[in-house]
């Protein structure tokens, strides 16, 4: 179809999903907003996918260093925005009601929509041939073990960080919501600011790129830190120092690793049909990220939170053994 039509269709799901939003109060049901939900996660990756695939095929190939660069902000920036959303969805809510506050969203959105229908002319990125059902699935053992990488990796984050650590600041620590709401906004601004100047921590030579040993060496540090935050927990030490100090070192390391995998498949995926590869890549994300959605509020309920920090850490030595198993080139080097 094209990356800008895909863009284009992606913003316009999502200004159908703010649509649906925007309905009165009484048909505001569970499976309703549920509905409206997953419009908009399939919107917003459909954006995602369009945007790291349109880098792919903008920057030349030859230009490496400038192609983690532009990943590397373009994933930045979208994380450190998704965190002033959390604070101007607050403001909007206390200003507008919810119907107001969506309903300025859906407007807001409906005029970028109609200027990328009418400045973005120039196709870009669409297939010179019509892809099969079966070439979803990615035929490259890079592009496979990476994936795999990546869902560990983000089932490793949200199996602590997205059910257990909010009830678990509310609950233990006495946080307000309003308190706890901000700090994790905060940390995922932050989280995205990192994500940004990945490439200076991880790209030291003007020509040698990142690759397999880079990327299991920020694996290997990150399995680590959850390990570290549940013997701190279950040690005599002050809970909100080792908590807070372990989630802010996790979120740096986290931010590199997750910079570092995005640049890594926008450089494998191929030319012609970047798409099915980014899109296969993403679509272990989300596998990822709902194994551990799940897993953070049942084992935060059994086990508390220690057990989630345990979990995490065997997560991340999964991704780190993945990612180790890039293949290499005949010449010695890296795949990647």
């Amino acid at each position: 179809m094209g990356l800008n039509r895909t863009m284009n269709i992606g913003l316009f799901l999502q200004i159908l999903a703010l649509g649906m939003l925007a309905v009165p109060a009484a048909m505001l049901s569970v499976p309703w907003v549920m509905g409206a939900q997953a419009l908009s996660g399939i919107a917003k990756d459909l954006n995602k996918m369009s945007a790291k695939s349109g880098i792919k095929l903008l920057v030349p190939g030859s230009e490496q260093a400038r192609l983690y660069k532009w990943v590397a902000l373009l994933t930045g920036s979208k994380n450190t925005l998704k965190g002033v959303g959390f604070f101007l969805g607050g403001v909007l809510l206390m200003v507008s009601g919810f119907r107001g506050a969506v309903l300025i969203m859906g407007v807001a959105l409906l005029i970028v929509w109609l200027a990328s229908l009418v400045l973005l002319t120039q196709e870009l990125g669409k297939s010179t041939a019509k892809p099969k059902f079966s070439d979803i699935l990615s035929k490259s053992r890079a592009i496979n073990v990476l994936s795999l990488a990546r869902m560990f990796l983000f089932g490793a984050r949200d199996v602590w960080f997205v059910v257990a650590l909010p009830v678990y600041l509310h609950t233990v620590f006495g946080w307000d919501f309003w308190r706890v709401g901000g700090f994790m906004a905060i940390w995922v601004i932050g989280y995205g600011a990192v994500q940004a100047v990945a490439p200076r921590l991880t790209h030291r030579k003007a020509k040698a790129m990142p690759g397999r040993g880079v990327a299991v060496l920020w694996a290997a540090l990150l399995t680590g830190i959850p390990a570290a935050i549940a013997v701190g927990l279950g040690a005599d030490l002050s809970a909100p120092t080792v908590l807070v100090g372990g989630l802010l070192l996790f979120g740096v390391v986290f931010a590199v690793n997750s910079s570092l995998h995005s640049y890594l498949i926008v450089s494998l995926a191929r030319a012609d049909g970047v798409s099915l590869d980014v899109g296969f890549y993403y679509m272990s994300n989300a596998m990822g990220r709902l194994i551990g959605t799940l897993l953070s509020g049942w084992i935060y309920q059994a086990f508390g939170l220690e057990a989630c920090l345990w979990v995490s850490s065997v997560f991340l030595l999964i991704a780190t053994v993945s990612v180790a198993q890039f293949p290499v080139a005949r010449d010695g080097h890296d795949t990647l």
